[in-house]
């Protein structure tokens, strides 16, 4: 079992976009029952907000079903839970290294776009400035396979 947590600043847009598509992604490759996906902000600014209107308005264009996904902060125990801790910019990063709680975790986090070579370090910028969800959604929709058929080699 394979657990993905993605994470942005306030679980709104674009890790609750990542969320609901890698979900998507799973259940099409039939691998619900090996991978978990969850997601969570850095900051408890949105905490119990279902995703940003952009964020169901792409996701709702491209048929990916979002139910049941509410913003959360970040918690200890999900250092432990995540094998990989996706995120978005590095702001994120910063945040998040500093909450890990030790070096294992702090292994564990990675933004979107280093798993494409010659990508590392770009960031996904928050279209909650922008208001360009499809950005996101495209941006997105480059990195998430690779994660996903990184993730599935290192499954059983």
């Amino acid at each position: 079992m394979q657990n993905i947590l993605f994470v942005c600043l306030g679980n709104i847009a674009r890790s609750t976009m990542a969320e609901a598509m890698f979900r998507q992604m799973v259940k099409d490759a039939n691998l619900q029952d090996k991978i978990t996906v969850d997601s969570a902000g850095t900051s408890n600014w949105e905490v119990g907000n279902p995703p940003h209107p952009g964020t169901q308005g792409e996701l709702f264009k491209h048929n990916i079903p979002f139910d049941g996904i509410k913003a959360r902060q970040i918690k200890p125990k999900d250092f432990d839970w995540a094998d990989y801790i996706i995120t978005m910019d590095t702001q994120n990063i910063d945040d998040l290294m500093r909450k890990a709680p030790n070096k294992a975790a702090q292994q564990k986090i990675h933004m979107a776009y280093d798993i494409l070579p010659g990508y590392e370090g770009k960031e996904i910028p928050d279209p909650w400035y922008s208001h360009r969800f499809d950005i996101t959604f495209e941006q997105l929709s480059e990195t998430l396979p690779a994660w996903l058929t990184k993730i599935e080699k290192e499954l059983d």
